[in-house]
């Protein structure tokens, strides 16, 4: 899963996988804890404001054989502070209670999605949201949820890209500056084939200095180019997701793929070799990358190595739709 997962937010063309950072998933929900504390004593007074005011609001005992006395008109003004006091207390403590289970309910559908049990991750984001609709993290994780079955099996009913984005969509109303969730709402458009609007989503985050990973807003956008049509623009964006991290596989994957659509074959495998060459076993066992290594050297007639990339290709996994397709090359090799 954690493979499948690297790949599936960051997008590659003409494979179902994509690539959502593992920074995505947070390990614990931000709206919990001391910043709920804090939050709830903003609005709603802490305990000790409503200890005060009920102390204030208590009668004085009198004095032995004294009268007791009380203001009757301070008595009716502070009788409604109290009962809005309580009031406010039970409202407090429901919500917090709220956010609690939706949080205990978003870290439950976290373990379920690393574990690669997505529909039960997807019923426990569904269960925190209903404890808390203004939980981000868990409508972002339902979209990255959404996409993971588009990931396994881009056919299948199960692959709903509208619903990804929807949740993607609900993600940023609630957080507009949650910037992984820019990244996938793009990588989600992209698949759309709504490529205007995946780079206008995307541009602004590659250029967000703020951004802690912007090889993936550049490597996203580079194949939004590249899907468009435009290589140039591609093997900008591309070039500037690789500078910004060299081991980004992916990247030189795609920046091989701009190369060979404006036929540069040698650029071309080059930066396919680069993907394959990257110290990562992810990255080494790219499929795409050696089909499109191979497809590359065929064209420039360096024969044994297509065939040995082809074989690579098919021994990875020859049930894939990538190892269906090595496998059929290496038969009509002569």
């Amino acid at each position: 899963m954690t493979e499948l997962l690297a790949w599936f937010t960051q997008g590659v063309p003409e494979a179902t996988t994509l690539i959502i950072p593992a920074s995505t998933l947070a390990t614990r929900h931000p709206r919990s804890g001391a910043r709920n504390t804090a939050r709830s004593g903003a609005l709603h007074g802490t305990p000790r404001d409503h200890e005060e005011l009920e102390r204030m609001t208590q009668m004085r005992r009198p004095a032995r054989g004294g009268r007791q006395r009380f203001s009757a008109g301070a008595f009716v003004l502070v009788s409604p502070l109290m009962l809005v006091a309580a009031g406010a207390c039970a409202a407090s403590q429901a919500g917090q209670g709220g956010e609690q289970r939706s949080v205990a309910e978003y870290d439950l559908a976290r373990d379920a999605f690393q574990n690669d049990r997505l529909r039960e991750a997807l019923d426990h984001v569904e269960k925190a949201l209903e404890h808390d609709d203004e939980n981000a993290d868990a409508a972002h994780l339902g979209a990255l949820i959404m996409l993971m079955f588009c990931a396994v099996d881009a056919q299948s009913s199960d692959c709903r890209f509208e619903e990804a984005e929807r949740m993607a969509r609900r993600t940023l109303e609630i957080k507009p500056d949650m910037r992984d969730a820019k990244n996938t709402l793009g990588v989600i458009l992209v698949h759309e084939k709504r490529y205007d609007e995946a780079i206008t989503l995307l541009k602004p985050l590659a250029e967000d200095i703020l951004y802690a990973s912007p090889e993936k807003s550049w490597g996203n956008l580079g194949w939004a180019y590249l899907l468009k049509g435009d290589a140039d623009l591609a093997i900008d964006a591309l070039r500037r997701a690789i500078a910004a991290q060299p081991l980004f596989c992916v990247g030189h994957y795609r920046l091989g793929l701009a190369y060979e659509k404006r036929n540069e074959l040698a650029l071309a495998r080059e930066a396919f070799s680069a993907a394959l060459e990257t110290e990562s076993p992810e990255c080494q066992r790219m499929q795409d990358a050696f089909e499109a290594r191979a497809r590359v050297s065929f064209r420039e007639g360096l024969r044994d190595d297509a065939r040995a990339d082809y074989e690579r290709c098919r021994e990875i996994a020859a049930s894939t739709p990538t190892g269906q397709r090595c496998a059929a090359q290496l038969r009509a090799f002569p």
